[in-house]
């Protein structure tokens, strides 16, 4: 770190003789001669380009190798390498990430097992128990392997935490009936390099193809990408957009980074939930599309409801514990379902829409919960573009009102809002019938509106609601 690319001469020859094949370095002005004199491969990147942007475009070309002969995926890798630990330390090994996942075991026949093994296989994550926890705690804690005693009927375990670096990536468990290779710690410990570095690289495409379907998705919500070639890559039909946002009233000491973290969070949840998902985070909003199989179909109105509830279950949940965690209140909007992704853009602006009309008494709610309110809005907006729409007598009333200190607007909403009922009107207001009655007699004769006209009566209605914003 803060190498210049001139500078960077005396990196190459160490690099080379680390064994490292290349170098990286911002700016075109690297040391070539350095470079080709060491052999080692010389790569140049913008003065701008982010480091972790640059790691994803690597891993894209590696992987973009043919694979070597008998090679696979690092899911294949990673039980392989089970299999090869298990043979040299000579018992049944698992690899596990942070949260006790089963990444891979292995099937190396004869070797001792217990029910913990067992269960731990076919449900893919470790049994929990304040005894596991504190022996997971004792080998992320230790530089190396460490033996640790047996736990009720389970046999005793070598375990090693897999580490690159100072993060932890994950561990390998080692089941021991007592009948070990010799040098089983020093085995378990080189398992555990090799499993780092497959780790890493299974970690590096998982966050390419994050970037690329996040990337596909911010098309899909323009509008500018393909909807049937996406469906292939994101296996993905009928969906709603769903959109999470900041509550801009509550300013959040770094909006950016705040904005970022909610991503994570969204992400996670919705991965948690469905697998594979694609989120991204396009002018402070973060967008997810949530499946919706079945749609359409037979039984549409009842499959509609089911997956409406469950997606708001969903968003309520990512809502409440991104509040917690952020320290910010957090609004979520849920759009139509559309049959395909094709509707993206249009499923997104009804999440918009839904987004504008969120406050604290309702910070989630779909399309369909709030149409009301979103067709007003809506309404608002073509009256206003219009002139000949927006003319009419509300404007009277408001200058009358604004002139002489009357009331008139106010009551002849509460009385179209309450059907047009003198005690329902008289009730919302708080004041005495005669005093209702009173001002829609002299609305009538100051402004000039009929009140007997029914289509008067509704564009009146109508224009007050939405333009006055009363």
């Amino acid at each position: 770190m803060g190498v210049r690319a001139p500078a960077a001469g005396p990196l190459t020859r160490a690099a080379a003789e680390a064994g490292m094949t290349g170098v990286v370095v911002r700016g075109p002005d690297g040391p070539v001669a350095e470079a080709q004199s060491a052999g080692v491969a010389l790569l140049s990147v913008d003065e701008d380009a982010a480091w972790h942007q640059v790691h994803l475009l690597l891993a894209s070309a590696i992987g973009a190798r043919p694979a070597a002969a008998g090679g696979g995926d690092t899911r294949g890798e990673l039980f392989a390498l089970a299999d090869a630990v298990a043979a040299a330390v000579g018992g049944a090994t698992a690899i596990e990430d942070p949260r006790q996942r089963i990444l891979a075991y292995s099937t190396v026949p004869g070797q001792a097992t217990d029910e913990d093994r067992r269960q731990g296989i076919l449900g893919l994550r470790v049994p929990g128990s304040p005894e596991n926890t504190e022996q997971y705690r004792t080998v992320f804690a230790a530089p190396g392997p460490v033996r640790l005693p047996a736990l009720a009927d389970a046999l005793p375990r070598l375990a090693v935490a897999v580490r690159a670096g100072g993060e932890t990536l994950g561990s390998l468990w080692v089941v021991d009936d007592g009948r070990l290779a010799p040098d089983a710690e020093e085995a378990l410990a080189q398992g555990a390099s090799t499993a780092a570095l497959l780790l890493l690289r299974a970690r590096a495409a998982q966050e390419l193809a994050r970037h690329q379907d996040g990337d596909l998705l911010r098309r899909l919500l323009e509008g500018t990408a393909d909807p049937d070639a996406a469906a292939l890559r994101l296996g993905l039909e009928a969906v709603r957009v769903a959109a999470f946002a900041l509550d801009s009233t509550v300013p959040a000491p770094d909006g950016e980074q705040t904005a970022l973290r909610l991503l994570d969070l969204v992400r996670l949840q919705c991965e948690a939930r469905y697998g594979r998902h694609a989120c991204v985070l396009v002018d402070g909003v973060v967008y997810a599309l949530l499946p919706a199989p079945g749609l359409p179909g037979p039984a549409t109105a009842g499959a509609r409801r089911t997956h409406e509830q469950r997606h708001l279950r969903l968003a309520e949940d990512i809502v409440r514990r991104a509040g917690q965690a952020l320290r910010v209140p957090v609004r979520a909007g849920l759009g139509e379902v559309v049959p395909s992704l094709a509707g993206v853009p249009s499923s997104r602006d009804d999440a918009d829409l839904v987004l504008r009309v969120l406050g604290p008494e309702l910070p989630v709610a779909s399309a369909a919960g709030v149409r009301p309110r979103l067709t007003l809005m809506r309404l608002s907006e073509v009256l206003r573009e219009r002139r000949e729409l927006a003319m009419g007598a509300w404007q009277e009333v408001l200058a009358h009102d604004a002139e002489h200190g009357t009331d008139y607007a106010r009551t002849l909403l509460a009385w179209f809002e309450s059907g047009c009922d003198m005690a329902g009107a008289a009730k919302l207001l708080a004041v005495h019938p005669n005093t209702c009655r009173y001002r829609l007699r002299q609305a009538q004769q100051h402004v000039g509106i009929a009140l007997d006209d029914p289509d008067e009566r509704l564009v009146l209605w109508l224009q007050l609601r939405t333009l006055a914003q009363l």
